[in-house]
């Protein structure tokens, strides 16, 4: 089992940054993919970005370029910096950790879940 911890979000000025971080528990964290998702008010919950176990790294568009990812595989932390940032980068944000293994032709998935951390943009 694997548990997810956020930290870092809050009100935030536009222009300003943002700094969170998930810590994760759990014997399997350094071979899940980690990433961080976000779910604006009213909307649906999307993609911010992801980096593999191996440290490849996607964004989505909308952060490209102003987001940056990184895990510490020794703390079992996976960070998002943001900088620039806008009234719709408003949202909660949730970390999530995930693999999808095949074996002997049976699909194994590994899927799990913070609590979510409000972050809110605000001029």
């Amino acid at each position: 089992q694997v548990q997810l911890v956020e930290s870092g979000g809050g009100l935030v000025q536009v222009g300003g940054s943002l700094n969170l971080s998930c810590a994760a528990s759990g014997t399997i964290v350094s071979i899940l993919g980690l990433g961080w998702y976000r779910q604006p008010p009213g909307e649906k919950r999307e993609l911010v970005a992801m980096i593999s176990s191996g440290g490849s790294t996607n964004y989505a568009l909308s952060v490209k370029g102003r987001s940056s990812i990184s895990r510490d595989n020794d703390k079992n932390t996976v960070y998002l910096q943001m900088t620039s940032l806008k009234p719709d980068d408003t949202a909660v944000y949730y970390c999530r950790g995930y693999k999808a293994t095949m074996t002997d032709g049976q699909l194994y998935e590994y899927d799990y879940w913070g609590q979510g951390i409000q972050v809110t943009v605000s001029s």
